[in-house]
């Protein structure tokens, strides 16, 4: 199967690999191939071809250009996508995305979901939990000094890795027509994932629990963690920290 992925970036990357150590004909295309989303320039000659097509591309900003960078580049790729006959599109996107609307980066994730389940493209949409790659970047934000400042959010962190893995999966089957969530196997407040952290790297920084501070501040209740049914992956957050 020809499958075209769209963003070459932690995952894209990742997914790419996958498909092809599965025996798929995959590619990654962005910027550093000749693609501009915004502009539509390259798009057609990356989705030729293809009967599938992998979204995983990032805003460049979490602000509120982040909804005019999906509102953008959502219809050029499900325009290019329609013409070539792609038969599926696979996007990532984010666990309790639709129920964080404080925060404007998850407005766009949500917009970006809604634009491709109206598309003219048989889809599939992953929503994953956040990123154990991305937990120290988290911290980082949030510190002055030698505090950091984190709030109580539950968060169930998956692997980079494994989330590649899942969407690769779908990727390679029927379009779903719906959302499949994946996490990690355990939940932690975030303040409790800082503390883990930097005691797993001998940070020596501390870590303030402060519910009004950071994006994850925006998230309430439960909303961040993955629904029943979900699809829950093995790796354990310590192990992970160990194994870097």
């Amino acid at each position: 199967m020809k499958i075209a992925v769209i963003g070459t970036g932690l995952i894209g990357s990742q997914v790419v690999r996958e498909l092809i150590a599965a025996g798929h004909e995959a590619a990654g295309h962005s910027r550093s191939t000749g693609l501009d989303l915004l502009t539509g320039d390259g798009l057609a000659d990356a989705v030729r071809g293809a009967e599938v097509v992998v979204d995983v591309t990032n805003s460049p900003t979490f602000d509120e250009a982040s909804l005019d960078f999906f509102g953008t580049t959502v219809p050029n790729l499900l325009a290019a996508a329609g013409a070539a006959g792609v038969r599926h599109v696979v996007a990532l996107s984010i666990i309790g995305v639709d129920q964080v609307p404080g925060l404007a980066y998850y407005r766009a994730k949500t917009l970006q979901e809604d634009l491709i389940k109206a598309g003219p493209v048989p889809y599939s949409i992953v929503r994953a939990g956040q990123f154990m790659e991305f937990i120290p970047s988290v911290l980082d934000y949030t510190t002055d000094g030698d505090v950091v400042r984190l709030p109580s959010t539950p968060l169930q962190p998956i692997s980079a890795a494994e989330v590649a893995a899942a969407v690769a999966g779908v990727a390679a089957g029927a379009p779903l027509r719906g959302t499949r969530d994946i996490a990690g196997p355990e939940v932690f407040p975030l303040d409790e994932l800082g503390r883990i952290t930097l005691e797993s790297a001998g940070d020596g920084r501390r870590v303030v629990t402060d519910e009004s501070a950071g994006m994850f501040a925006a998230a309430k209740g439960d909303v961040l963690i993955a629904p029943e049914g979900a699809h829950l992956a093995t790796t354990r957050y310590r192990d992970w920290l160990h194994s870097r």
